[in-house]
């Protein structure tokens, strides 16, 4: 207990300093970053760059307010730049975010939830040394109060008055010795439980699960491609002898004529019936068709990914669909995809590699989830090894036990435009098969590394493969959403 001035009094003195901070400029740029923080993790209802407009605004509140700190003193200053850095985080993981650097996002998300961890614990234990300094003098009038060393280093005799208080030194449950360190040490702990709490309560009322959202449109997406019609004009070629005794006037030799009729590119047009935009419906006006590989314990999942291979069929596909894309691909993890919520998961990863694929029962669940549950489908391209064929069926044995994998026929939607199979090794053969699952493909894998045909350089495969591999690429991924997006609409119109 306080002695002899009550908890209310004592709070005032405490907190007295900083009052001249709790101003206007303190309402406007709270009130601003919480609506800016519920609109990006739960509403969604402003696209990303207006958010990251209006965070920038917030941020120029706050760095007013922090000047207008600077005079009150030492310490109202550290607590206004303390917590200016909230908005000043949340504003350097949008901005990449916005840019496509997704992995600088997480890294800066990351780095930042550190950062805010370590000044709130310092400011924590500043506070608790500042309420202990005040208190300590108020005791030692009564003539309760232990001299400085002892407190401190030794131990205290039993005071005439028990107190619980966890400002005062002398609580009862801070034991006879070392009390300033017990006393360190408990606020250290309960700052730790609490900072756990708070974040697990902004994820609960925030929803702060990843989210995908696909552009908005209408309709039924359609692909046609534009035939490329050659026509070859060939002359008759004598081989003359030029040794022969016989002598005659040869024929000119003519050369082969080719007669381009029609443009060498295969062109999306996707009709969208209704819809005012090239989308699908059930998307969003921020949402962006998004190329998401996933990572796995094992293996070589990142191949080719410096070589971007990820990125090049990311942007062939924009190119090619007029639909909105990510600047940048992404990765998740197989645990990752159990934070997408429902409605709000990727239509389709992509998953490659040539080494060993060892998932354990969670993750092995997760995925039957995300394949089932959330309507999503798996893309697999063997990278190098017919280990990986046989793991990756086995895998899939685990994963969807009662669906048999199937040959994909040449015939299928997501081999429209494709006349043969883009194989670049035939590292598990030369068919495609696939897990059909509710009448779609859920499951697609493909056995000759299409990864390397979307790379730089090709792999020195010739140029019908390639092209290929990009239209099968862009066919999958369009399938996939399209798919998803029948799923949405049927779901929310049952809703």
């Amino acid at each position: 207990m306080i002695l002899p001035e009550s908890a209310t009094r004592f709070a005032r003195e405490l907190l007295g300093p900083f009052q001249p901070l709790a101003n206007r400029l303190l309402i406007c740029w709270a009130t601003g970053l919480l609506l800016i923080w519920l609109d990006r993790f739960s509403f969604h209802f402003l696209p990303e760059w207006l958010l990251l407009l209006l965070l920038t605004l917030v941020l120029g509140l706050a760095l007013s307010w922090v000047g207008t700190a600077r005079p009150l003193g030492q310490a109202p200053f550290r607590v206004a730049v303390s917590a200016a850095i909230l908005p000043a985080w949340l504003w350097l993981v949008m901005a990449p975010s916005w840019l496509g650097w997704t992995a600088l996002s997480a890294t800066l998300a990351r780095l930042g939830l550190g950062i805010v961890f370590v000044v709130g614990l310092g400011l924590a234990v500043w506070l608790m040394e500042r309420a202990s300094k005040m208190l300590l003098p108020k005791r030692r009038s009564t003539g309760l109060a232990p001299m400085p060393l002892l407190a401190m280093n030794g131990a205290l005799g039993k005071s005439a008055v028990r107190t619980s208080n966890p400002l005062d030194i002398a609580a009862w449950y801070y034991g006879r010795k070392h009390r300033k360190l017990n006393q360190s040490a408990g606020t250290v702990a309960t700052y730790c439980v609490l900072f756990a709490l708070l974040i697990l309560l902004a994820s609960a009322l925030t929803g702060c699960n990843e989210i995908y959202e696909m552009p908005d449109g209408g309709g039924e997406p359609q692909l046609r491609q534009q035939v490329v019609r050659i026509q070859k004009v060939i002359r008759k070629k004598y081989v003359i002898n030029p040794f022969s005794a016989v002598l005659f006037n040869p024929p000119p030799i003519e050369e082969i004529k080719l007669q381009l009729q029609e443009l060498t590119k295969h062109i999306y047009q996707v009709g969208q019936g209704q819809g005012k935009h090239a989308g699908f419906e059930g998307g969003t006006r921020r949402g962006l068709v998004r190329f998401i590989r996933l990572s796995y314990p094992g293996g070589d999942w990142e191949q080719d990914m410096d070589r971007n291979s990820d990125l090049n069929i990311l942007l062939w596909y924009g190119a090619n669909t007029g639909h909105k894309t990510a600047r940048q691909p992404e990765v998740c993890s197989v645990r990752q995809l159990k934070r997408f919520p429902d409605g709000k998961s990727p239509p389709m990863v992509y998953m490659t590699g040539q080494g060993k694929i060892t998932l354990g029962s969670v993750d092995t669940g997760i995925l039957q989830g995300y394949l089932t549950e959330k309507h999503g489908m798996l893309f697999a391209d063997n990278g190098g090894s017919f280990g990986w064929h046989s793991q990756f069926f086995s895998l899939m044995e685990k994963v969807l036990p009662k669906v048999k994998p199937q040959p994909v026929p040449l015939d299928h939607p997501v081999h429209s435009g494709v006349p043969f199979l883009p194989v670049v090794a035939p590292h598990g053969g030369r068919t495609a098969w696939g897990w059909v699952v509710d009448g779609r493909l859920a499951v697609y894998y493909h056995p000759g590394d299409i990864g390397d045909a979307w790379a730089d350089g090709h792999a020195g495969v010739p140029r019908q493969v390639w092209e290929s591999g990009f239209r099968l690429g862009g066919n999958i991924m369009l399938y996939a959403h399209s798919e998803y997006s029948r799923w949405l609409t049927a779901k929310n119109d049952s809703d």
